[in-house]
């Protein structure tokens, strides 16, 4: 299988890593056009689960290196096995309320608050479970990310108040109990992978791979209970049923299911960058997607268009600190 040997090639990963987690949700704001987020989800899920069987049987699978996907998947043991499968179940729940967060208030209020707390809660739950790297510059460097967050929340917070007005703080909460749930699943999945020894992994513990594919099996069978529920009690809107997502065009489908492929993408490349980098630092410069999504929420979608002097007084302050915390997580790693 294809193992990463580099710190260096490993920061690039995790670079990777977080313009994918950062992106995804473009795919979900181009369906929302014709299509509820309930519905755009099922092909999300199945574009991931899609995802890491094919990588299963490539880069998990050829060269040398370490066991191929199908002979890990048969040796990987039962608590190994649900570790992994509960982390897809945790980031289900998490990534709906995301979700729903995004439909409601959008990228660049969604994003900064529920992934930022998974970033802060993440990394100090992943750094103290598997320790690895500087923890002083690596918690300053979240620090200054958190500061960069909070600018973010305050400046979205400013040019969203007419929606507020429409949904008042549901989104906001939501939100929040999205990025609380998140900060959990990444250490369920890291505690079914041999960290230390990609090459010749410890009996019983999976491959990145095959971890990644046991998640992916979890976030698809609690999606017909979650995305069941929110389809017959969402959030906002009426009630949508399974004919209404048969009843969906291939083209809009496969939106979705893009959306999945490039989530997975950085996820997977997480995993593997982990054995190099530490799941502390390669979560944490992966949940620096909530800046990528407000560039992507600044430049391409334009919700700060008119902001006021005082606004991108804030963004130039994100944007400053954000880059900041990711030289210093990055420097955390090669101490």
């Amino acid at each position: 299988m294809f193992i990463v040997e580099s710190y260096s090639l490993a920061v690039v990963l995790c670079f990777v890593t977080m313009f994918c987690w950062g992106s995804w949700g473009n795919t979900q704001k181009l369906a929302a056009k014709t299509w509820r987020y309930e519905l755009f989800y099922w092909d999300y899920v199945l574009g991931i689960v899609f995802f890491s069987i094919l990588l299963g049987f490539t880069l998990g699978s050829f060269g040398e290196q370490g066991r191929s996907f199908t002979a890990d998947l048969m040796q990987v043991s039962s608590g190994n096995m649900g570790s992994a499968f509960f982390g897809g179940i945790v980031f289900n729940a998490s990534n709906i309320l995301l979700a729903a967060a995004i439909s409601i208030s959008g990228m660049s209020v969604a994003f900064p608050l529920g992934v930022g707390i998974a970033l802060v809660l993440g990394v100090f739950i992943n750094y103290f479970s598997a320790p690895k790297g500087d923890p002083i510059l690596l918690f300053i460097g979240v620090f200054a990310i958190m500061i960069a967050i909070v600018f973010n929340g305050i400046a979205s917070g400013k040019m969203s108040k007419a929606s507020e007005q429409k949904t008042g703080n549901k989104g906001i909460w939501i939100a929040l109990s999205a990025g609380i749930l998140m900060s959990f699943f990444y250490r369920f999945v890291a505690a079914a992978i041999d960290m230390n020894n990609f090459e010749m992994p410890e009996a019983g513990k999976a491959t990145p791979y095959t971890a990644f594919f046991i998640f992916a099996l979890g976030m698809l069978a609690s999606n017909f209970i979650f995305n069941t529920l929110l389809m017959k009690k969402p959030f906002v809107g009426e009630p949508v049923s399974y004919k209404d997502y048969f009843g969906g065009t291939i083209s809009t489908h496969m939106v979705g299911v893009f959306g999945g492929l490039v989530w997975g993408l950085g996820t997977a490349l997480s995993y593997i960058a982990a054995g190099k980098a530490g799941a502390a630092i390669s979560y944490g410069l992966g949940q620096g997607a909530t800046m990528v999504a407000a560039l992507w929420g600044v430049f391409i979608w334009k919700e700060f268009k008119g902001s006021t002097k005082g606004v991108n007084q804030m963004l130039f302050l994100m944007f400053l600190l954000f880059t900041a915390g990711l030289v210093l997580i990055i420097a955390s790693g090669g101490n």
